[in-house]
């Protein structure tokens, strides 16, 4: 009889509860690019300080992303996620409290900081909750709440910026991610944990590749396992790849709203409007990229061309941001822009190969070195995007950098990463030699 039990569907459920702290993390990276104008004209930074600005987030998000893995290793997805949402959303209300350069830096680097485990548990969580032939969509959901909330809530906070002013801006996101982290403790369960999820279910993640039986209890990682993970040519090359997507991504998360107004002179509401439109093609991008992917796969395409093919041609979108510079028409440059988010969106189900490729028993782990290294892009995009601003006047520069970062990530995939599948884990490995 338990062999005709229909399968429950909570992993919906836990895929719609990423979905959603997902938008509050992208909203509470990319609040300060909205408030960006109306601050650097309040405390008279010039563009090579706001790049400095903008980077803070990055140094700390990058250099955290190791420590970030092991600490969701060590106490599970539940409380790493609590702890991370809770504390960046505190910070981020302490943002509007900032009156220097200092202040602000250092609370962007707290914001850094405990957003690290973000990325690496939805990495952990798709790969416990969903078969491999489900878990590109699923983090195609999960990344699309990235954009969605971009596309719907920019506009709301330009609306916040013009009627009250930069700092409230920080208040209310700030205010929304708190509640949001009480919402997650008392939701989330690991899978074999989760009184919602039958048997039906459990057998049909674990058959599909999933890890159903990832613990909750705290686990030791050894600096072995971390070394480990830079010995395979696959997750090198999905590192850097990440790192090449991460910079198209970082530009539209800090620079683009002040290329809008500085660049084509729209006061703030119309920029919020205009900054729109990329958005949505961001969100159209990773929904293509994830049902792509699957959808080869279920054709029996093999692993590694479902993964590859998608990411690939989005890098190659990204690229055409370049055509930016050549064009006046502020509909073509928008088109442009859209385009190359659409790109960065669809290779966006790169995080799906970290699932695919790292070891059994350092999902997160492996998530949090994938996420260190593509987001030293967070740091040296704003800073070179900043010193170009400042130094030649214009953007021009800017677009062509984010144009051949991007060329490199197609090297990497079409050169370096070569077969996907997962690498066996360390104690096994060694058991082996």
């Amino acid at each position: 009889m338990q062999q005709l039990q229909k399968k429950t569907k909570k992993r919906w459920f836990i895929l719609s509860l990423l979905f959603v702290l997902t938008a509050i993390n992208y909203l509470d990276r990319t609040n300060m690019a909205v408030a960006a104008s109306s601050m650097s004209q309040e405390l008279e930074f010039n563009a090579a300080t706001m790049g400095l600005l903008f980077s803070a987030f990055s140094w700390a998000y990058g250099l955290m992303q190791i420590p970030g893995g092991w600490f969701i290793e060590y106490v599970g997805s539940r409380i790493s996620y609590t702890v991370s949402l809770f504390f960046w959303s505190l910070f981020t209300i302490f943002m509007g409290l900032g009156n220097s350069f200092a202040s602000l830096f250092g609370i962007r680097l707290a914001i850094g900081a405990t957003e690290a485990p973000a990325f690496p548990t939805n990495s952990r969580v798709v790969a416990s909750w969903f078969p491999a032939k489900e878990r590109a969509t699923a983090t195609s959901i999960y990344t699309a709440g990235e954009f969605i909330g971009l596309a719907f809530l920019t506009p709301v906070l330009f609306w916040i910026l013009e009627n009250y002013g930069w700092r409230e801006i920080f208040y209310v996101t700030g205010v929304i991610g708190i509640l949001a982290s009480i919402v997650w403790y008392f939701l989330y369960r690991e899978p074999s944990e989760n009184s919602g999820a039958n048997q039906a279910e459990l057998d049909y993640i674990r058959e599909g590749g999933g890890l159903v039986e990832t613990k909750s209890e705290k686990q030791s990682i050894t600096w072995s396992q971390v070394t480990y993970l830079f010995k395979h040519r696959q997750l090198l090359g999905i590192y850097l790849g990440q790192f090449a997507n991460t910079s198209t991504m970082y530009f539209f998360l800090t620079w683009f709203p002040t290329y809008l107004v500085m660049s084509k002179q729209l006061p703030l509401l119309k920029a919020g409007v205009y900054a729109v439109i990329p958005y949505i093609g961001a969100l159209c991008g990773v929904l293509l990229g994830g049902y792509w992917s699957d959808t080869m796969l279920r054709r029996g395409a093999s692993l590694s061309k479902a993964r590859k093919l998608p990411i690939i041609c989005g890098l190659l979108c990204s690229m055409t941001i370049l055509g930016a510079n050549y064009v006046d028409s502020l509909n073509a440059v928008i088109a442009i822009m859209a385009l190359a988010f659409f790109g960065q969106g669809m290779a966006a189900i790169v995080w799906s190969t970290v699932g695919d490729i790292a070891p059994s028993d350092s999902v997160a782990l492996a998530g949090g070195v994938f996420n260190f290294i593509g987001n030293l892009a967070g740091i040296i995009t704003p800073i070179v995007i900043g010193l170009i601003v400042q130094f030649t006047g214009s953007f021009v520069g800017a677009m062509i950098f984010i144009s051949c970062i991007a060329a490199l990530g197609v090297f990497s995939f079409l050169f370096i990463v070569g077969d996907i599948h997962r690498i066996e884990a360390l104690h096994h490995d060694e058991s082996q030699s």
